[in-house]
Parts: C-alpha cells; sequence; structure tokens
C-alpha cells in the first residue's frame, strides 16, 4: 500500500499525536533523504505500520481488520487464485454463514482491482484494510512446508539408500531445472523461517539441509544424495564461483527478492570428506537499522553509548565471538550518524551490510588491500567516521589509535570474552598504554539471546536450587543477595523501555526467600513463534566507559580482572550476566539462555 505524502501529512495531523514542528521536520527529512513521507514515519517510529493502516482505513471508511495469517483456512485461501492473490495484494480470510467473503486488501482504495475481484468472487464481499506484511504473511499462507515443495520438483525418496553422485549436465542446472527449483525453495523457506544461515551438508547418504533460526541449527530436510553435484553447481553459478573447482574453498554472493523484499547471500564452500558442504549467510538488505532500545540497549548502558558516538574523536569498541551480533551493533551506530553531512568510511571483511551514502570497501589480501593497507588509504579520503571490520594485529591497532587522535571517530572490534578484557588485549599487540587511555572511549561487549515469545511465554515459580545457582553463577552471594536481586529487579521494572510481557512482581522476603517468578519458553509454542517458545533474539551488553580513573588503571597496566572489578564497584558497568539476569526478570529471555550464552565466559 502506497499512502500519497499530502495524505500522510494530513493522517498525522488527524492523530493528534504530532506538533507542526514535527511534520515540517519530516517534511525536510522527506526533501533531503528523497524517500516518501510513509517510509520515514514507519523508519522514525512514529507510529507503527499498524496505526498508520488503521487512521488510512478511517480515512477512506474502511473497516480495518488485524489479519492473523496462520489461523486463515486453506478452503477460504482457495477462493482465490494465488496468482491474482499475488497480483492484487488480496487475501480471502473469512466467510460467514450468510456467504458474505472477508477480503483483506493492501490498497482498499483501487476501485480497478475491487471491480476485478467482484467478479471473481462475487457481490457478497466485504473489503477490509491491513497492514501490508499481513498481507504478504498471508499470500505466503498458499504454500505448503519445505518436504511438500520439494516433493513437488524431484523425487525425494530415490536413491535414499546411498549411491554415486550423478554426473552433472547443463539441463540438469538451468534456470527451470528442478534443482534451480529446489535452490530457490530451500532459500525461500529459509527466507520465512527467519534463519540467518543456510548449511547444504553432504553426508554418506543424502545431503542434509540445515536452517540456522534464532541462533540453533535446526534440521529443515534430507534431499537425495544423487542432487548433490547439480545443487552445489547450481548454487556456484548464482554465486559466480568456479564450479569445476572442488578441491579448495570459494567465497561468492548473489541477490534475490522475496516477498517484495531484497536479501543478499554471503555463499562459502568448503571441501569435506562427503564432498563439498556450501553455507550461505542470508542478509535483509531492505530491513531498517534497529534502533538501540530494539537491539538491548537500556539505562546507564544507553546513555554512556548515545554519549560516545557523538564526541567528535576518540575510538569505540565492540567485542564478542563470531555471531555475536557485532556487524548489527555497529550497522545501527552507523545508521544513526549517517547524515549528509558527514563522510563515513568503511574497511570490512566481508561487507555484510550495505549503508546507503557510507563507502564501504572489501578486504581483498590478494590484490594488497588489507585492514592496514585500507585503513591507511581511508585516512587519505578526507573521512568523519571511520569503521574497521576488526583490529587483527599492531598495524591496524596502531593506525586506528592515531585516526582517533587527529580528529575521527573509529569504530571497531575485537574477540574478547569481555569488555574488561578487551584493553589488555590491546597492550598485548603492543600499543602504548598511554595511547589506549587517551583514545578509547568505550568498549562493548555483547552475546545474543534468544526473545521468548510475547504471545505463548509461561511464568514459574523458581525453587531454592535454582535461586542458589543464579545467586552462584551470577555473582550474588552472601547476605546480600536477596537485596541485590531486589535491587536488580527494582531496576528491571523502572529501565524497562519496551518490554515485551508486562513486568514481574516478585516478592522477595528477607528469610530463605528466592525469586518467586521468572518466565520460560512454552514447550509446545504457538503459530507465532513457529512452536518453538522463542521469536527473535535479543543482545545482552556490558558497556564500559574509560573514566579518568580507568584511564590510571590502563596507564599503570592494570590486568583485566582488577579493570572489571572496579567497573562494577563502582556502578560503572552491568556485567552481561546481570544484564542478562535483568531481561530475565523483564520476561525478554529466558535464566537458562542467559545461562546457554555466558556459562564459559
Amino acid at each position: 500500500m502506497r499512502i500519497p505524502d499530502n495524505l500522510v501529512e494530513k493522517l498525522l495531523k488527524s492523530s493528534g499525536k504530532f506538533s507542526e514542528e514535527e511534520i515540517k521536520n519530516l517534511r525536510t527529512q522527506e526533501e533531503k533523504t528523497k524517500k516518501p513521507l510513509q517510509d520515514l514515519v514507519l523508519i522514525n517510529h512514529l507510529l507503527s505500520e499498524e496505526e498508520l493502516t488503521k487512521l488510512y482505513a478511517d480515512e477512506i471508511d474502511i473497516p480495518f481488520v488485524n489479519l492473523s495469517p496462520k489461523e486463515i483456512k486453506r478452503e477460504y485461501l482457495k477462493l482465490l487464485p494465488e496468482r491474482i492473490a499475488r497480483q492484487y495484494g488480496a487475501i480471502v480470510f473469512d466467510v460467514d454463514e450468510n456467504h458474505n467473503i472477508s477480503l483483506a486488501l493492501d490498497d482498499p482504495d483501487d476501485v480497478q482491482a475491487i471491480n476485478f475481484l467482484r467478479k471473481q468472487l462475487g457481490d457478497k464481499l466485504k473489503i477490509f484494510s491491513t497492514p501490508s506484511s499481513l498481507i504478504q504473511a498471508g499470500i505466503d499462507q498458499y504454500r505448503d512446508n519445505i518436504d511438500s515443495e520439494l516433493t513437488k520438483v524431484i523425487d525425494t525418496d530415490q536413491d535414499q539408500d546411498g549411491g554415486s553422485d550423478e554426473e552433472i549436465d547443463e539441463k540438469d542446472i538451468a534456470e527451470d531445472s528442478p534443482v534451480a527449483q529446489s535452490v530457490n525453495i530451500i532459500i525461500d523457506y529459509a527466507v520465512k523461517s527467519g534463519a540467518s544461515d543456510i548449511h547444504i551438508e553432504p553426508r554418506e547418504d543424502y545431503v542434509l539441509i540445515r536452517y540456522r533460526i534464532d541462533g540453533i541449527l535446526k534440521e529443515a530436510n534430507k534431499l537425495p544424495r544423487k542432487l548433490l553435484n547439480s545443487l552445489i553447481s547450481r548454487i556456484k553459478i548464482l554465486s559466480n564461483m568456479k564450479i569445476d573447482e572442488h578441491r579448495a574453498p570459494q567465497d561468492g554472493r548473489f541477490k534475490v527478492e522475496i516477498g517484495g523484499m531484497y536479501y543478499a547471500l554471503r555463499v562459502s564452500s568448503l571441501p569435506i570428506l562427503d564432498g563439498e558442504k556450501i553455507v550461505m549467510r542470508i542478509l535483509n538488505e531492505s530491513s531498517r537499522a534497529a534502533n538501540f532500545n530494539e537491539l538491548g540497549f537500556w539505562g546507564k548502558g544507553l546513555e554512556i553509548l548515545e554519549n560516545a558516538i557523538i564526541q567528535p574523536h576518540g575510538m569505540i569498541l565492540v567485542t564478542g565471538p563470531t555471531g555475536s551480533g557485532k556487524s548489527t551493533t555497529l550497522f545501527s551506530i552507523l545508521s544513526k550518524l549517517n547524515t549528509p553531512d558527514v563522510n563515513i568510511s568503511t574497511v570490512e571483511d566481508p561487507v555484510e551490510y550495505h549503508i546507503v551514502g557510507a563507502n564501504q570497501t572489501q578486504v581483498n589480501p590478494a590484490a594488497g588491500m588489507t585492514f592496514g593497507s585500507g585503513l591507511r588509504a581511508l585516512l587519505r579520503q578526507d573521512p568523519n567516521i571511520i569503521m574497521v571490520g576488526e583490529v587483527r594485529d599492531i598495524e591496524t591497532a596502531d593506525l586506528a589509535i592515531q585516526a582517533a587522535l587527529t580528529g575521527h571517530l573509529v569504530f571497531s572490534t575485537l574477540h574478547t570474552n569481555n569488555a574488561a578484557t578487551c584493553l589488555p588485549r590491546l597492550l598485548d599487540m603492543g600499543v602504548e598504554p598511554f595511547l589506549i587511555a587517551s583514545t578509547i572511549r568505550v568498549v562493548i561487549a555483547q552475546r545474543l539471546v534468544r526473545r521468548l515469545c510475547s504471545n505463548c511465554a509461561q511464568e514459574i515459580s523458581v525453587d531454592n536450587d535454582m535461586f542458589q545457582r543464579i545467586k552462584k553463577d551470577f555473582g550474588l552471594s552472601g547476605d546480600d543477595s536477596i537485596l541485590e536481586i531486589n535491587k536488580l529487579e527494582t531496576l528491571a521494572i523502572k529501565d524497562n523501555i519496551n518490554p515485551t510481557i508486562k513486568n514481574t512482581t516478585n516478592d522477595l522476603s528477607s528469610s530463605s526467600s528466592n525469586i518467586k517468578r521468572l518466565w520460560k519458553a512454552n514447550p509446545d509454542g504457538c503459530e507465532i513463534c513457529s512452536q518453538t517458545g522463542y521469536k527473535g533474539r535479543i543482545g545482552i551488553y556490558e558497556v564500559l566507559p574509560n573514566t579518568e580513573e580507568l584511564q590510571h588503571m590502563i596507564i599503570n597496566n592494570t590486568t583485566s580482572e582488577d579493570i572489571e572489578n572496579y567497573a562494577i564497584s563502582t556502578d560503572k558497568m552491568v556485567t552481561m550476566k546481570i544484564d542478562g539476569l535483568i531481561k530475565s526478570l523483564r520476561g525478554q529471555t529466558t535464566i537458562e539462555e542467559v545461562f546457554r550464552v555466558t556459562s564459559a565466559d
């Protein structure tokens, strides 16, 4: 649904939520970015898609419905062919006892579309308005599960007992071949499942397809072993890789459009014992950067971060293992800072997120483009803000530090377990202590935990054994532990900016008290979370500011343990574990998830 700019402005005024100045600023932003006013309203979170659609529906006098796509009966869907549903953005979602047909339409003001649909469905047609995303989700319900879809294009039952790899013929990997259709289905279902990665893994007797969803690998399908070579070759053709090279790893990339959204797939091949394995990382190029609250920042940590990124120069480091969300955090920060009056330049390996207006460079060691040489070149490109994908050696560290000293705001990542360890790590690389002390503004350490499904999460009582484990794992020892947890819970409620579930109000008495209530994932799940109990992920963070006292400690070569203890004891930093505990008290995640991602630290 595309709402004209003038009508969007009228809707904002009629809502009574926005001043003339706010609307004027939005118009100014529209002129600078050349983006439709409707998109800017959603990007800036002025209104949700649902709220804007409701206002539009009221304006054109069309009833609004909050569609539940997965609850639509297939017999209703079949009343309108999928081809027509996609063409007009229309979904039949109900039929009453009088045979009145309820139809949700992406653009309920499209007279031509309505006339055509009346010819298809009859005069007993009731038109409703619903958000475009729900229309798309409804159209997705036309499709069966991945097993059924693959069975339609290939015989998945053949050769399951093992067979020799099939010789590849051109027709086997052509655009309209069963193998090409299979690749499309595998990618399509991965995107619809919210997967971040697709694994295509050869086994002795079959090819295993797995998706990584919310950080957890899950088996999606098994294909006949004889399809392996043609499947791999088809993916290599798409990603401009050499199809006759099977002994060396390769990297490639291609793009697809699914449901009106564009996705980049970063492809990696690797020879293993049973053949070649393919992993495809899925990157949504149509998605906006999440704001800091959505990522999981809150309270003092959020305040420290927001203050650090508006400084004219200095260095901000994000640390954590692979897959902990470092790139996503940097993408959000750079997107927030991305205005027409600044030059943002990056050196990355690989370039994961495309930032419109930024100058992004891909590392290519074979061509002499390393982090060091790339950063050296960037400094001659008149940048205001620099992002170096990773500080890997003393050359890159020195150049980044020098850039921060000479009037640039520099962002980068390191692989350390926590924020405090990051500073001694730079010392180990050979960076002078006084340079670290004078340039580092803040260090962010992070992990990702699965977010509880807000629709089906369950409240639980915590027994004394679990309470003792919480005390031990989260460093809440002694007689003051109850008081400490009580304080944390108060903090959780006070600073709960965007809770997914209502606040908990635990009764912590002073005897052998325990946390009375926490939250757990429903083992049966629901339609919204695909029966997993979790939907999406959220970060847990520790944000360490480089205060004057900390600078003295760095210069004196203080250990990471002492730095961390100082930051905690002076309330300068909340550790990742405590941040996770607070988020579990809020009902945003579970205590088991926090244990899972932090227990090895």
